[in-house]
């Protein structure tokens, strides 16, 4: 549990968004990026073999290169954006997707900081090769 909780606060450094001050950020809340998932379950999988629905499945998303899940079909905007899924691209992402990868297929995202460092960890968890 103290791995957790000291990756936790490394990770709540790490995804602060630039226009937010790391003391207005609280470790990450993995049980309120559970809760966050809700919102991105609809288009996402999480599962290694897991299908592609209106966005490609998450498993292995850290680390690896945007547009890069094969049979998915990728916008022309992510597979040139040359992006790598790092906490702090994806919180960039999920901040405002048309402003960072414009042309990109997805809309929406999470504009409270607290929430993306919240789901982001979440996410590590989950999606771990």
């Amino acid at each position: 549990m103290g791995l957790i909780l000291a990756s936790s606060a490394a990770l709540a450094q790490s995804v602060s968004p630039l226009s937010v001050s790391s003391d207005e950020i609280e470790p990450p809340s993995l049980e309120r990026g559970a809760e966050l998932w809700a919102k991105c379950r609809a288009c996402h999988t999480l599962e290694a073999q897991g299908r592609n629905i209106v966005g490609p499945r998450l498993y292995g998303v850290f680390g690896r290169k945007a547009g890069s899940v094969t049979d998915y079909r990728y916008s022309e905007a992510m597979k040139k954006s040359g992006v790598i899924w790092t906490p702090e691209n994806m919180d960039r992402y999920l901040a405002a997707t048309q402003d960072y990868i414009p042309g990109n297929k997805m809309y929406g995202g999470l504009a409270i900081a607290q929430d993306r460092v919240d789901l982001i960890a979440w996410l590590q968890q989950q999606t771990s090769r």
